[in-house]
């Protein structure tokens, strides 16, 4: 049985009775309920447990194409802690003549000595490199309620009355946001959308009333498969997500030294002078310095031990490492893991080559802290 025009308040599937494993199912006795919300969004909101459904990038693309034929505001969210990671590749093509907003989110995970004004000068320089001229750039923190009032002021101010489309990468905060406004302006608890820190939360477009009867859409969240995230369970997501403000750790190396970031990342220090490789990732994600000698032989008798994340399942899923290598022209640049953090290199000069998961996307960029 499906229930028609029925979707859910959390997710928004559509519901379902019938095929249990599938998006949108819920029992029938549910469909009682004044807001019926799916079986994956209750295990998800009462237990943290995430439910697998089948999930097509082509779908959600669809949607975003949609976006352009359409007159509104769309509202553009990036995680500042996977800002490359979290960027919607060719978005500028699905937004047609549309004004956008761009919200960067999870503020809150870097060091408090962070300069926002230098921050917020990089992302503009960032986001025209990507071909996108937003109308404004801010700088949010939905889970810490940081600049919430703002950004509804900035999204009234530009919307000149149309509807509002939220978009974004799996992860970045996109639901967060919603209900933070819905908490901010009086909304009840029963509207509130589904979070969680697990890819794809949000299945299918989510409206939600304006007082001019204009609409604002959630949208599925666009999975970047350069994200690590696709690479690893549940348990070793929850520790490589950060859920607090980064504390950096300095490491000073010399040539023909290593860092391990747990099994998952491996930077060779290969040549250079003595250098400061400064790491910004979860607090609890294990970092380990070694001899470049003796890098493959702890690998290969750690990985999934003392090199942690991840543990001995996923590694034999795992793609095997692919390297690549860099030389750092500039003092003071980043070399980026997209989900997985940074690590910051001082001076210029070194030769690196920088191991990861073949499909997670590695570059270099000017430093932002």
């Amino acid at each position: 049985m499906v229930s028609d025009n029925i979707k859910c308040a959390g997710c928004g599937a559509d519901i379902q009775t019938k095929e249990e494993n599938a998006a949108g199912y819920t029992p029938a006795s549910a469909l009682k309920r004044e807001v019926v919300i799916c079986q994956r969004c209750f295990r998800l909101k009462h237990y943290n447990e995430v439910q697998d459904v089948p999930l097509e990038n082509s779908d959600f693309t669809e949607k975003l194409h949609a976006l352009g034929e359409r007159q509104a505001l769309i509202v553009k969210i990036v995680d500042v802690f996977d800002f490359e990671g979290s960027w919607i590749p060719g978005f500028q093509r699905y937004v047609g003549n549309n004004d956008v907003l761009l919200l960067v989110n999870k503020t809150d995970l870097l060091p408090k000595s962070t300069n926002e004004k230098k921050l917020k000068d990089w992302i503009w320089k960032a986001a025209r490199e990507q071909g996108l001229r937003p109308k404004e750039i801010l700088l949010i923190s939905a889970a810490k309620n940081k600049a919430i009032e703002h950004a509804a002021a900035a999204i009234d101010k530009l919307r000149k009355g149309q509807d509002v489309y939220i978009t974004g990468c799996t992860n970045v905060g996109k639901s967060t946001f919603i209900n933070k406004l819905i908490e901010e302006f009086g909304g009840d608890e029963e509207q509130l959308i589904t979070t969680s820190h697990f890819p794809g939360t949000t299945l299918d477009m989510i409206d939600l009333p304006l007082d001019d009867g204009s609409k604002l859409f959630d949208t599925p969240g666009l999975m970047n498969e350069k994200q690590i995230a696709h690479y690893i369970n549940d348990k070793e997501l929850k520790l490589i997500t950060p859920r607090k403000e980064i504390k950096p750790r300095i490491f000073q190396l010399s040539e023909k030294q290593t860092l391990f970031i747990g099994a998952l990342a491996r930077i060779d220090f290969k040549k250079g002078i003595d250098n400061s490789f400064v790491v910004y990732a979860a607090n609890d994600l294990h970092i380990h310095r070694t001899k470049l000698e003796k890098a493959d032989k702890l690998y290969n008798e750690q990985a999934g031990d003392l090199l942690y994340p991840p543990g001995s399942e996923t590694l034999k899923q795992l793609p095997g490492l692919s390297k690549h290598p860099f030389t750092i022209k500039k003092e003071k640049t980043d070399i980026v893991i997209a989900g997985l953090g940074w690590v910051s290199v001082t001076a210029s000069g070194a030769e690196v080559d920088v191991y990861a998961p073949k499909g997670v996307g590695v570059t270099i960029r000017e430093a932002i802290i």
